[in-house]
């Protein structure tokens, strides 16, 4: 069986798939959101002033502000989805416990379902639930794998770092250079750094590269273009 499955390494065959693609979705989303957000804020400032400070006070404030906001939604979103699955497990344990002849059934029933004769559903179902009973049934049934129960502090944390590490990008982009060329060099950027993102996410998730990068750049652009010409209007009318 091991040989078969490495004939085919592209397919998510391995033990560890789903915590996987959470880490990975919880760490895009983190990046893409601290380069995006804050990008959007400080070009907003820098529209209308050219004063670092103001720009800088922003820029910090969107991302302190952003990296507790991102932490704290994953934290609640994962851990309701943790208690989700503990509760299903611990229901599937009861109810193994309580009538294994039943579930065993239950289970035959189930591949039965899925196009297995009677007998080999059967000893299909035998065969498994000697090996691991609530495994089986947690997969047959949930799709459920009782290891890979999501962490909401990894969660929580991977998101906080990655949109740190993500908004620190467009911080000094709009900072270091000379006050005539903030804007434009922040634009391009920021535009870089969603496209590697976006190549990253597709690559490590087996997605398209050209969908995932493109997704991200557009709104990334779009987002910036649209604080930059508020913070035009706002000055021009005398507002800030």
């Amino acid at each position: 069986m091991s040989e078969l499955l490495k004939q085919h390494p592209n397919e998510p065959h391995n033990d560890g798939i789903a915590a996987r693609l959470n880490w990975l979705r919880a760490g895009v989303l983190g990046a893409n959101d601290g380069i995006v957000s804050v990008a959007a804020t400080v070009v907003g400032v820098a529209s209308v002033t050219n004063d670092v400070t103001p720009i800088l006070v922003a820029g910090a404030a969107a991302v302190v502000g952003g990296a507790v906001s991102m932490a704290l939604g994953e934290y609640v979103s994962v851990s309701s989805q943790s208690d989700s699955q503990r509760a299903l497990i611990e229901k599937e344990r009861q109810e193994l416990a309580d009538d294994p002849e039943g579930e065993l059934e239950e289970l035959a029933a189930i591949y039965q379902a899925k196009g297995l004769s009677e007998a080999t559903a059967r000893t299909v179902a035998r065969e498994l639930t000697a090996r691991d009973a609530l495994a089986a049934h947690l997969e047959a049934e949930l799709r459920i794998d009782e290891t890979e129960v999501a962490s909401a502090w990894q969660a929580a944390g991977a998101s906080a770092v990655a949109f740190t590490v993500g908004a620190v990008l467009p911080l000094l982009a709009i900072l270091l250079p000379p006050a005539d060329i903030r804007i434009p060099m922040t634009f391009v950027a920021v535009v870089i750094a969603l496209a590697v993102t976006g190549t990253i996410s597709a690559r490590i998730g087996g997605s398209s590269k050209r969908k995932a990068t493109l997704r991200l750049v557009i709104g990334g652009a779009f987002a910036m273009a649209f604080t930059y010409g508020v913070g035009l209007l706002l000055g021009t009318t005398g507002i800030a």
